[in-house]
């Protein structure tokens, strides 16, 4: 938890210094673009369960397809992915509402980061900074681990992840991958235990969100350590070829 703690506050004062060497008609577009999606997210409604199957029953044999459309679209923006989780549990039943949902969610986690990296706003874009540079580069060389770990925290809101790995260099390809596998055991036990007419939630739902919580905190320990480590093999490697010399 230590590891974690000194991690974020690394990265927040990596943030607050690149925030003040931005200009500030960059820091004003972020904020402007910050409150179009906060107030996107508060302001339209999203539909009940009750609504999304009155839904389904009109559209018919497409409704799946239709579902996996409106979750994808709608979850690129700071929406609650719950309400889609749960309604397709309820709509499609476990191993079809499993799948919708976790497919979904990936792909629109996918759609989030490029539209990010479309927009430019990308930190090593927009200011140059050492410990910038060097988180960059670590989640550039092994960027999955601290996406899949932190896929596995409930707390995590899912857009905010998606925002932040697109503005770092995490690749495509294993954000991806580690997002889908990441996804996965929560949104199966959401679906599963999931009540999406009553709101009554399963105390077995709560184990299993302490579970993977406890797991995804484990895994990002292990990779800070691990990180840290390599760095100070290097310093050491560094400080004996000088001493060589």
């Amino acid at each position: 938890m230590k590891a974690v703690v000194s991690t974020l506050r690394s990265i927040r004062a990596a943030v607050l210094t690149t925030a003040a060497t931005l200009s500030t008609r960059r820091i004003v577009a972020i904020l402007a673009g910050i409150v179009i999606l906060v107030a996107v997210a508060l302001l339209v409604p999203l539909p009940t369960a009750m609504q999304l199957r009155d839904w389904a029953t009109s559209v018919g044999p497409w409704f799946p397809l239709a579902f996996l459309g409106a979750h994808i679209l709608v979850t690129v923006f700071p929406f609650p992915r719950t309400a889609f989780t749960l309604a397709a549990g309820l709509l499609f039943g476990p191993a079809l509402g499993i799948a919708i949902a976790v497919s979904a969610s990936a792909i629109s986690a996918v759609l989030a980061l490029l539209l990010i990296r479309a927009a430019g706003w990308q930190l090593s874009r927009l200011v140059s900074h050492p410990r910038i540079d060097k988180l960059d580069a670590r989640l550039r060389q092994r960027g999955w681990p601290v996406i899949l770990s932190t896929r596995l925290i409930p707390a995590v809101p899912f857009s905010v992840l998606n925002y932040a790995a697109g503005a770092s260099a995490v690749r495509l390809v294993p954000y991806a991958l580690a997002t889908l596998v990441g996804l996965l055991p929560g949104t199966a036990a959401v679906v599963i235990l999931g009540d999406a007419l009553t709101g009554n939630v399963s105390p077995l739902l709560f184990v299993v969100s302490a579970c993977t919580a406890a797991l995804g905190l484990a895994g990002l320990v292990f990779e800070i350590r691990s990180h840290r480590r390599e760095q100070r093999a290097a310093a050491g490697a560094a400080d004996t070829a000088a001493s060589n010399l």
